[in-house]
Formats: structure tokens, sequence, C-alpha cells
């Protein structure tokens, strides 16, 4: 039997889901490993290779495909743990990396003080030459400049190089020789050359973007060359796929030479599990969902509207303005530090806060046994009679109740409490925390939640999803069934996918139909050398998209058009492009002016191919559900304790109907039945969860749906 094995390494747990050619999904959950990533996948894949009744050697020899999506470059980010990374831009704007965009969230007068840049000055490097805007060369490259910047950077210990160079998304001859010279002179550093990588015409985004790449490479490298050298020792010799930031995968040398697309890339694939489930459970070929993966250290939040997952070149680590922007396409993923492992704490004017620091794996929560005493989301949860304290993650970690208690009794003593009043307040807040930024980022988009269905995954979602959805309006939550290891079932589903990008500024009044052309072919020609790359993986078809980034002229930010099907053959088909641009524009800014023409910056082209996926085993359907294995007591967040009937996943059969108050126990997570809300298992195994929302939202939702 063939197996396929993808894994998302996140900031506390490692989860693994194995897929046979019958359809049946296996989920093993480790808690994850800082030192080399492939002790904690073994420790998960031993857990499943038991229930198969093989050697994890076994397992792998006999898999095809291993996909791969990791935090570890967002982390090392967030912890300063990249390469030491020096920066070479034109002489006159050492400043790029530290100005950023000028923003400030508050206002001019706001007290935020900004974060330093990504490379320090001390470290930044000014090259003599220039390009102009028409591609022609202004001055000649200083290259004894060029040699004095690498001279220096070696003397400062630098290990990586980003190149950023005024123009070279026009023409790239300067920065293209900065290479050479790099390679001649200092062969043992690593580096980026922005043209290569982002050739787009904002400076600051093409720079930041340059930068984390360049700063990312060493460590990247080494990491996943030790994954691939341990996949190797343990018996794999399949295909091994790495999960990207735009919710695709990648062979490993292009990720190696392109690692700022490992960031973020485990929680891109949350939305592909989403839409997958939205489609086979709920029937919908274009549905509208909210996906929320709720992990051991954060909640991310993403959207699906009409079968399209929402994608943002706004992907900001850290504060947006203040922080550093990655400066390239990707999933639209939003995240809060409000997971299973946030820290419950007093502020010195008595108010509770939930996050956004986590206790991680190592301690993790109190109730682990692992050393931690700090109360978390976890502890209070448990103290709530929430998880069993025996069958957490399958009976694989034994949770202390009594260490959860020690642990929120000075938070509950400090408020003049009791510890389960405590705990409850605590989930509350989480729960608050969680809809405010749901509530931020679907308004902010124009789109009213109460429309749609919450998808909800993590190993910490099903214990509040209820309350989130019944705060939010929303009348219908999806748990999967691969809930506890959302992201990474969204790896088993996910395509070959990569984006090209090529500059050529045109006015729609004087179009330039050559340069066009040209800029197409040329993004053509890029296509072809990644198909070719990935020949290997055979995939079954292959799709080709092209779009444009536009705005009207004097307009500071541009939106992305696609292209019409038939290329940019003549006149007919720029009005057509004019046109889909008024549209969007109205679409996004409530606003458009048809009576000017727009100006066309940066040409794109997505090319996916179409890989095999997992068949879909269904679930066999039976009658009324089980009996309860057990029925204990039980604190509600928002209401009071009550006599809880607790189920075994396993257990229920297709179309079984559970009314709450209820709990759910999967391998990898814990579903929340709240009082008055019913769970029906679909044919996929999934759960359809009818909130029971409030009769007056439901009908404030029906109002405003009829008057569309």
């Amino acid at each position: 039997m063939a197996y396929r094995v993808s894994v998302d390494t996140g900031g506390t747990f490692t989860d693994v889901v194995v897929a046979d050619d019958e359809g049946a999904l296996h989920i093993g959950k480790a808690l994850t490993t800082y030192r080399r990533a492939f002790e904690g996948i073994e420790q998960a894949l031993q857990q499943i290779s038991a229930e198969l009744g093989l050697t994890v050697r076994d397992l792998l020899a006999a898999s095809s495909h291993f996909a791969y999506g990791t935090t570890r470059s967002t982390n090392a980010i967030v912890e300063n743990k990249t390469a030491r990374t020096a920066f070479f831009t034109t002489e006159g704007f050492p400043d790029i990396l530290l100005l950023r965009e000028g923003g400030r969230l508050g206002g001019a007068f706001s007290p935020r003080e900004y974060t330093p840049p990504y490379v320090p000055r001390y470290l930044s490097y000014e090259i003599g030459g220039r390009i102009d805007s028409d591609g022609d060369v202004h001055r000649p490259l200083d290259e004894q400049s060029v040699i004095a910047a690498i001279e220096g950077a070696r003397a400062q210990g630098a290990e990586a190089v980003a190149v950023t160079l005024l123009w070279s998304t026009v023409n790239p001859e300067h920065e293209l020789r900065v290479g050479e010279l790099l390679e001649e002179r200092f062969p043992e550093a690593s580096y980026t050359l922005s043209h290569q990588l982002n050739p787009i015409v904002r400076e600051y985004r093409r720079a930041s973007s340059t930068a984390i790449d360049a700063s990312l490479k060493p460590l990247m490298q080494q990491f996943l060359g030790e994954l691939a050298e341990d996949l190797d020792a343990a018996g794999f010799a399949g295909r091994l796929l790495l999960s990207t930031s735009f919710g695709g995968s990648w062979p490993l040398t292009r990720m190696v030479d392109r690692p700022i697309y490992s960031v973020g890339s485990g929680p891109s694939m949350a939305p592909i599990a989403a839409l997958e489930a939205g489609r086979s459970t709920l029937g919908e070929s274009a549905p509208d969902l909210i996906v929320c993966d709720t992990g051991g250290t954060t909640f991310d939040v993403g959207l699906v509207s009409s079968g399209n997952i929402h994608y943002s070149v706004d992907t900001w680590l850290g504060e947006k303005w203040t922080g550093h922007i990655t400066g390239t396409k990707s999933v639209d993923v939003r995240s809060i530090g409000a997971g299973g492992g946030s820290i419950i704490s007093v502020d010195e004017g008595g108010l509770v806060r939930v996050g956004p620091e986590s206790a991680g794996a190592d301690p993790g929560p109190a109730c682990y046994g692992r050393g931690g005493g700090l109360p978390t989301v976890t502890d209070a949860a448990l103290v709530l009679g929430y998880f069993d304290p025996e069958g957490f993650i399958g009976g694989k970690l034994a949770l202390d109740v009594e260490a959860a208690r020690t642990a929120i009794e000075p938070v509950a003593r400090r408020l003049g409490l009791g510890v389960e009043q405590a705990a409850k307040g605590a989930l509350v807040i989480a729960t608050q925390n969680i809809v405010s930024a749901i509530r931020e980022m679907t308004i902010s988009q124009g789109l009213d939640p109460r429309g749609l269905t919450i998808v909800a995954g993590g190993g910490a979602s099903g214990v509040n999803i209820v309350q989130i959805a019944r705060e939010l309006g929303v009348g219908r939550v999806v748990l999967p069934r691969t809930a506890g290891a959302l992201s990474a079932a969204g790896a088993l589903n996910a395509d070959v996918i990569s984006d090209f990008a090529a500059s050529c500024f045109t006015p729609a009044a004087a179009f330039d139909f050559a340069g066009v052309r040209s800029a197409i072919e040329d993004l053509d020609a890029q296509g072809a050398e990644f198909l070719d790359e990935i020949a290997g993986l055979e995939p079954n078809a292959v799709r080709r998209r092209y779009s444009v980034d536009a705005r009207y002229p004097g307009q500071v930010w541009e939106l992305e058009v696609e292209v019409p099907p038939g290329g940019l053959a003549d006149e007919a088909a720029l009005r057509e492009l004019e046109a889909a641009f008024h549209a969007e524009h109205l679409r996004v800014f409530q606003v458009n002016d048809p009576s000017q023409r727009p100006e066309f910056l940066v040409w794109k082209e997505r090319v996916t191919a179409e890989l095999d996926r997992p068949r879909v085993a269904l679930r066999e359907a039976g009658g009324a559900a089980p009996a309860p294995v057990r029925v204990r007591e039980v604190g509600f967040a928002m209401g009071n304790r009550a006599d809880t009937p607790i189920y075994r996943g396993e257990h229920l059969a297709a179309g079984a109907r559970i009314e709450g108050p209820g709990i759910v126990l999967e391998p990898t997570t814990t579903l929340v039945l709240d009082p008055g809300a019913e769970l029906v298992v679909a044919d996929s195994g999934d759960y359809i969860i009818n909130v029971g929302v409030n009769e007056t939202v439901s009908e404030l939702a029906d109002t405003k749906e009829a008057a569309r």
C-alpha cells in the first residue's frame, strides 16, 4: 500500500497526516523539537506506524510524497536568529529599510516607536552607479565601491548579502555584476538579487523582501538540508515537497534558493484544507468561509470567498508599518497570540489579559507536567472539564488537573474569584480576542461574517468555536475530521504553484503592446523553466493565470487585475482589461472613475501544476448517536456547570446527531458542544455544527440577504 505524508511544524506541536490509497487518514501529533525537525516528526510517525502495524522506516519507504510546512523561518525572524546580513543599495539611498513606507498606526502623534531596520545602518553599503527609469545607464557601475562594500561586509562578519539597486527591475545589468563580484570575492556568503526575487517597482518592498530572503538562506539551507538527510536516512525515497506562503508546494531546490516563501508556509495550508472541506462536506462548489486555525501558540484566520482563497501583498512581520514587510504575495492569514498555550495574566490595573505570550512546547502549559507554572488557556479548559486528563492527544499526554488549578489560583486570588470563575473569565476573554480579529478582517474587506460558514481547525479549535460563532452571529461551523492537523491536511491537497513577475510600465492611453508582449514572453520562459524543474512530479494538468498591477494616474496603491484569457493582442482586449480594473476598483473601494484610463505596472503569471490528490474515504452510515463513554460535570464559559455526555469521535457514524451539551473526543482535538448547539456527522466524517445563533441575529442576516 502506498502512503502520502504531510507535516506542519508549529511553535508548539508538530502535526503529521498520513493518507493511504484507500483514502483513510491517520493523524499523529508530537511536541515540536527545535534542534532537528525530524525528531518531532519521527515521534508523530511512530504513533501512526504503530496503528498501521509498521515501523517508521517501512512507512516512509512506502510513501510516495512527503509535504512539509514549517514556522521555522518566521520564528527565526521574530526571535532575531537569522544570518548576519549586509545590505547593498544605490548610492544616496541607504535609508530604504529604515524609512519603510512612512506609515504609522494611530497617526503622526502616535507614541509607538519604530523597530530597528531589518539590516542596521552599519551593515548598509552604498554602491556607485545608476540605472534610470527607462533602463538606461545614467552612471556606470562603480566596481571599486562594490569591492569596498564586500570587504566591509566580510570584516563585519556578514554571512549573507541583500542587493537592491534602483531600477534593476527595468535593467538588471548592475545587480548582475554585483552578484558576479560577490561570487568572486565573497563566495562563502549567500546573496539575493532583488530583480530575481521580487521584480516590483516599490523600493522598500523589494528591498525588504530581498533582505529577509538573504538573511534566511544560511539557516534554511541548513535546516531543510538536515531534514532531507534525516528523511533519506530513515528510508524515504519519494518526492519531498515544501509548503509555500502562497498556498502551493515547491521542490527542495527552489525553496532553498528562495526561502522567503517559507515564511508563513504552514498557516497558508489551512485555507486549502478548509476549501476542500467546504466542497466535500457542504457540497458547495464555491463556498464562502471563515478559516479558523487555533494552535498552541497562535490563532490564525483566513477567508475564502466564492471558492477563492484570499491573498495579500501586505504581509508584515510584526506590527503594520513599524515591522518588516515580506513584499511578496501570500495567502492572507492574520495571526494573534490566542492559542492553547496563551498565558493568562492580570496587569497592574487589575485587568485580565490572555496572550500574546505563550508557554509554547517547552515548558508548555502547567498541566503538561513539563516544568511550566504559568496559567494558560489549556489549563483553564482542563479546570472546567473540557479535556479528558487521561485521553489528551489520544491518550499520548496525561494532563495534571491539580497543576492547572494551582497555576490559575494566583490569578483567581488577585481577582477575588474562585479558580473555576477565573478559568471561565479567561476563556471568555480569549474568545473575544479572536472575535475581534475575525470582525476586523471580514468587515474591512466588505464581508458580513453572519453570511459565512466557519471551518475550524487546530488542536485547540474545538474548545470555544461554538462561542466564537455565536458572538459573530455565524450559524454554522464545520469541524473537519482532520481539524487537529488542519494545515498538515491542507498540504495533502496542495498543487505545485509558482508566481513570476516582470515590470513593464505603460499607461492605457499610450499602451505599449510590444513591451507587454515581451514581458509576458519572459514570464512564459520562466514558467517553462519551472515546469521543466518539476517534470519528475508528473503533474496531471498545468494552468496558467495572468494578471497585472494597475492604478488610476496619481494613485499611490495598485490593484491586481486578471488579464483576459486571450491575452492583449489588440485594442478590444485592452478595453476589456480596463473594464475589469474599473469593476475591481468599485468592488474594493466602492467607487471608480471610468472616465480615467489606468496605468499598468507589473505583469504576473501564476503557473499551477495539478498533482494527484488522495481519495476521500466516506464514513459508514448509521443510526442515532451511540451511548456516551462517560458523563462528567463541565463548567461552560457562558453558563452553569452541567452533567455532560462524552463521546468518542470514532464511534460516531455518518448521520449521527448530538444535541448539546456534549463533548466529542478526537485523537488530536476536543470538540465542546455548548448547550443549545447541535452536531451532525457528515458522510466525509466531518462535523457540521448548528450553533443555535440567537433568533434576532438570524433575522438580521436574513434581512441583509434579502436587501441584496
